[in-house]
């Protein structure tokens, strides 16, 4: 079964109520991969949604925790040295900031075909993974 990696601006997205055709379709995508079972995330992404939605959004810490519980239902890819690396070579190859390289070591180390982002360039496909933008 396809696999598809979720990058940390669906998770925030899906709190941000200041535009709710994103917040709609974000909540679509996070309920379609918690039921079908192909959603991928990182301990990156959730940091980061936890970070973004109670600093930015004003998200109560005791709701963005029990969101992470939530999406951790989702596979999770522990970040570690040897992803870390490989970000580091991708950044370089392919000229994109070190965080969003990080996201596709994940992705890929989560058998992901797909990397559901806003950030990247869609239709694009590095390392074998295809940059989809849920939103357009």
């Amino acid at each position: 079964m396809p696999r598809s990696f979720l990058d940390t601006n669906l998770l925030v997205y899906s709190d941000d109520r200041s535009d709710k055709r994103r917040a709609r379709t974000a909540i679509e995508v996070i309920e379609q991969a918690l039921s079908a079972g192909d959603g991928v995330i990182s301990t990156q992404v959730l940091q980061e949604y936890y970070s973004v939605t109670t600093r930015k959004l004003g998200t109560d810490p005791g709701i963005a925790r029990r969101k992470i519980e939530l999406y951790s239902r989702m596979d999770v890819v522990q970040v570690d040295v040897s992803m870390i690396v490989e970000a580091i070579d991708l950044q370089r190859v392919h000229v994109m900031s070190f965080w969003d390289a990080l996201i596709l070591s994940a992705a890929g180390r989560g058998g992901c075909t797909t990397l559901l982002t806003e950030d990247l360039s869609a239709g694009r496909m590095i390392a074998g993974i295809l940059i989809v933008d849920p939103f357009a």
